[in-house]
């Protein structure tokens, strides 16, 4: 009997995590769905990174624009700008601009195009908890690399229950390291220049370029 009931219970969890994992897939599409209907998108956001066992934290803001595989990303001194063939990684303090073709990426690198889709691919999902954060009710979907030899231990995706877009982003790391990118503000189809994606070489006539 004993035996049956232990059968029972397992096909049970089962039934669960399987609905569960359903659940968790049918809401992302819904996300992806919505993300991929904007023309363009402007965020800005807080980013954060703690290690308590290195004694390590670090905290910044910065800002993306996004318009198809195009994006231009600011953040911690640094200015990264894809126009869909080419990334320019512009350090303006070492007045370095590094110049890659896009099909030299690597990838399974989560860059700005990819950042509010990049669950799509290689990952098990799971519905998690739901919290109301600032008057608003975000839910989360825990994703969990199917490659066992990522860094990821699991990531945690905040989707606001409203909008239906990305809150806030929580990367565990198996080296004790969470990684959380939080919106402030997000804001789609906005009347964006048409230079905003082209790389102007004239501008940095003093910098070193590696390419």
């Amino acid at each position: 009997m004993k035996k049956y009931l232990v059968i029972i219970i397992t096909l049970i969890s089962s039934i669960s995590f399987s609905q569960n994992s359903a659940k968790a897939k049918q809401y992302l599409e819904e996300v992806s769905t919505n993300v991929k209907s904007y023309k363009n998108i402007s965020i800005d956001f807080k980013y954060s990174l703690k290690n308590e066992t290195e004694n390590i934290e670090q905290n910044t803001k910065g800002n993306v624009y996004l318009k198809g595989e195009n994006y231009l990303l600011n953040l911690m001194g640094v200015t990264r700008l894809h126009d869909g063939k080419k990334s320019y990684t512009i350090n303006s303090e070492d007045e370095e601009i590094t110049i890659t073709n896009a099909s030299e990426e690597d990838s399974d690198a989560i860059t700005p195009s990819k950042m509010l889709t990049f669950y799509k691919e290689g990952y098990t999902y799971a519905w998690d908890k739901k919290l109301p954060i600032k008057g608003r009710s975000i839910q989360y979907i825990k994703l969990t690399p199917i490659d066992s030899n990522s860094e990821i231990k699991y990531v945690l995706l905040g989707i606001d229950t409203n909008t239906k877009n990305i809150y806030n982003l929580i990367e565990n790391g198996k080296n004790g390291t969470v990684t959380t990118l939080t919106v402030n503000s997000f804001k789609t189809n906005q009347p964006l220049s048409e230079s905003l994606f082209t790389f102007d070489r004239s501008k940095y006539k003093d910098y070193y370029f590696n390419e």
